[in-house]
């Protein structure tokens, strides 16, 4: 009996794959590593909110550590580390490799926006002495869990003469912060009839803002005019200047540690700034690739990617395809020999809600970087599909740089789906393969993720562009 056990957990090591804990797989050194990364990762999440503030935070590190801003027909050689930035809410960064730019590059590419609410160009209204925006919600959210919580404002404004000014509202401790009310469960018998989607509607997603009226006037919307003073006496703006705005509203708290073990994270934004960071330092950390390391963190994943500055345009393309042309090649050649790691989320397992996932192909907590080789929806639809070529090699690399990776789909097979800039870049016929982190409660305004899967993002990120 002891042999024939012997025999099966002997078969068993060599014929399963491994599921473990990744805690079980890593040392202690390791893991000080894996809690130290989390650190910097939690200050990049609180001062990085929105696009563009992710953007002029990847700028600083960039040029912090020697990238220098990119020009067409800039003399490039191998080790040299250069940058775009477009239009304040997308950067592509490159490092130079060693191997002739008609090998292909190695490319990154992360998203930097998140679900949130904007406000619409006519936001501000007075209704029963309350000053109030409205918001238009930008992604998919549930919106009833936008209510009741600590929301700061963040973005620009083009005021009529052409100058711009930056609001940041709600952040710093004695800053002021908005919310969207909710009504109170002993008035709310009709409002919980009603289904998930429609608890809270669109246009209930109004930010309180104010309440006092204009002291020295009898006028009608005394409390809008207060509100309009102050914004006025502050940044210089009018009404009309909410036409050319674009004013955000997040979540107010700061990125913690959960658990007795501080072995999670809670934040705003880990979709997708959880892969888009790790991207970034693998970036900062590349020295003197094989192949040219490409990262791009880009904009408006959440609503399609459409726009010229989501990946559905053709700036990443272009950029490529100057910075071949300046080294003797051809964009349409080097994307054709390039590959590409999509790096963006996968729902982690949630024990509270396991029916909406397949057990044996879904990502879980702590077991790593998840490669997923297709998502779309329902019979595959929107999705790229990456080869079965293409994943062994990403395996094997993996494999061979001790990085830990599991593999999922987003949900079971007619529960649902989700999408990446996979099938945008896949389409330039780029080798093309989704790896990310694990998120549980993805686009809620507090979501979480494990600091093990994080760092096993950087490393695998790192180990591809370096290869």
């Amino acid at each position: 009996m002891d042999e024939k056990n012997s025999i099966s957990k002997e078969l068993k090591e060599k014929l399963f794959m491994k599921r473990e804990n990744g805690y079980k797989r890593v040392d202690t050194a390791e893991e000080e590593k894996i809690f130290s990364f989390a650190e910097d990762y939690k200050k990049f999440l609180d001062s990085a909110k929105t696009e563009r503030e992710a953007v002029i935070e990847a700028v600083k590190l960039l040029e912090s550590n020697g990238f220098v801003e990119y020009k067409k027909g800039m003399e490039l050689k191998a080790g040299d580390r250069i940058y775009r930035n477009n239009r304040g809410k997308a950067v592509i960064m490159a490092v130079i490799g060693t191997a002739p730019i008609c090998q292909g590059v190695r490319l990154c590419a992360a998203h930097i926006d998140s679900p949130r609410l904007d406000l619409k160009q006519n936001p501000l209204y007075e209704d029963s002495e309350l000053a109030l925006f409205k918001t238009h919600y930008y992604g998919g959210i549930k919106k009833y869990q936008w209510t009741t919580v600590p929301l700061s404002l963040h973005g620009v404004i083009l005021k009529a003469d052409g100058t711009s000014v930056s609001v940041n509202i709600g952040e710093n401790e004695n800053d002021p912060v908005f919310c969207v009310t909710d009504l109170l469960p002993h008035l709310a018998t009709e409002q919980m009839t009603r289904t998930a989607g429609k608890i809270i509607r669109g246009e209930d997603l109004n930010l309180l803002i104010g309440s006092i009226p204009f002291r020295d006037d009898e006028t009608s919307e005394a409390v809008k005019l207060n509100i309009m003073n102050i914004l006025f006496e502050k940044y210089g703006i009018t009404e009309s200047d909410f036409i050319s705005a674009e004013l955000e509203a997040v979540p107010a708290f700061k990125a913690r540690d959960i658990g007795f073990d501080r072995s999670l994270i809670g934040g705003y934004g880990h979709d997708d700034r959880c892969c888009a960071y790790p991207a970034l330092r693998a970036s900062l950390e590349c020295n003197m690739p094989v192949h040219t390391a490409v990262t791009v963190l880009t904009d408006k994943e959440e609503t399609g990617s459409d726009g010229n500055t989501g990946l559905c345009s053709s700036y990443l393309k272009y950029f490529i395809t100057d910075i071949a042309e300046d080294m003797g090649g051809t964009g349409r050649d080097v994307l054709s020999a390039s590959e590409c790691l999509s790096a963006d989320v996968n729902a982690a397992f949630d024990p509270t809600f396991a029916e909406v996932n397949e057990r044996n192909n879904c990502a879980y907590v702590n077991k790593g970087v998840c490669i997923t080789k297709y998502t779309g929806a329902r019979g595959k639809s929107g999705t790229s599909d990456a080869s079965a070529e293409f994943a062994g090699r990403i395996r094997r690399l993996m494999d061979s740089r001790n990085v830990i990776w599991q593999t999922g789909e987003l949900g079971k097979v007619d529960a649902g789906g989700g999408g990446t800039v996979a099938a945008y870049i896949a389409n330039l016929n780029v080798d093309t393969i989704d790896m990310g982190v694990p998120v549980l409660s993805m686009h809620a305004p507090y979501e979480v993720i494990s600091k093990l899967d994080l760092y096993m993002a950087y490393k695998a990120f790192a180990a591809f562009i370096a290869d």
